[in-house]
């Protein structure tokens, strides 16, 4: 069982110094980083009894409460009023994505991600629907929001975009990605990262993209040449609104038998 928090281990430090606790001021940046030989340390405390960090509400109330590091100040520009007003801008989003996707309240879609999941509010929204939601945190967002998401419930993990996703092939129903290709297309090819999601979608499958227009239209541009059937929605606080959504889904298609092969067969009937 974990400690609840580190008092004991810090007194028997004293003693027996190896292995020792992190020098680390960042423990939960953990992307290509050498392993250590040391205890990650947790979040102080004075009282034996109090969990490091912060307690936890219960299941489900811990989805929407605020984190306990959030409370804590440790995500830069971040606070609880901050927290709350994020999961209204999710309540809004996902209605709005009923509307331009209706088999999202159908239970179609079972195994979700989100490609840039920041504090997790979709996959919180999400939670009244038969499905469950990966959060991926790029590397190369601006606040490494990870374990927030941990301490709201929800599974989740690091991925730079720019590399293959550690999943098989036709893995994902659907999957959301607000903002990543403005985040990406000075740093990598987008039709990399377009091409990673083709092989991660399942044939028939779901994506909403929200991004500016700008970006968009380059992404539709790439997304028609791999036979992705796509559309282009306003925001849901209107046409006025500079970011835009695509909504596009995966075809199911078979290449066609090459003339070179038909010939053969003919030969081989004669």
């Amino acid at each position: 069982q974990k400690p609840l928090n580190h008092i004991e281990c810090i007194k028997l430090k004293q003693n027996k110094k190896t292995p020792p606790i992190c020098s680390s001021d960042n423990a939960d940046f953990a992307w290509y980083k050498d392993l250590e030989s040391c205890v990650t340390p947790l979040p102080k405390t004075n009282n034996p009894e109090e969990s490091a960090g912060g307690a936890l509400e219960d299941w489900p109330d811990r989805a929407f409460a605020v984190p306990p590091r959030i409370i804590r100040g440790t995500i830069q520009d971040m606070n609880a009023e901050k927290f709350r007003e994020d999961n209204e801008v999710w309540k809004e989003r996902i209605a709005h994505y009923k509307k331009i996707v209706p088999e999202l309240s159908h239970g179609r879609f079972r195994n979700i991600m989100d490609m840039n999941a920041y504090l997790g509010g979709f996959a919180a929204s999400m939670l009244k629907y038969p499905s469950w939601v990966m959060n991926v945190v790029p590397v190369d967002a601006e606040k490494q929001t990870l374990g927030v998401i941990f301490e709201r419930g929800l599974i989740g993990t690091y991925q730079d975009w720019c590399e293959g996703f550690s999943t098989y092939p036709r893995t994902y129903d659907m999957i959301h990605a607000g903002g990543l290709f403005s985040l990406y297309e000075r740093r990598c090819d987008l039709t990399l990262i377009l091409l990673e999601m083709d092989r991660i979608l399942r044939p028939e499958g779901t994506v909403v993209l929200r991004d500016n227009v700008e970006t968009l239209t380059k992404v539709e541009r790439i997304v028609k040449g791999m036979k992705w059937k796509s559309q282009l929605v306003d925001h849901e606080k209107g046409p006025n609104n500079p970011e835009k959504i695509l909504v596009a889904v995966k075809s199911y298609w078979t290449g066609q038998p090459s003339n070179k092969n038909n010939d053969n067969n003919n030969n081989s009937n004669n």
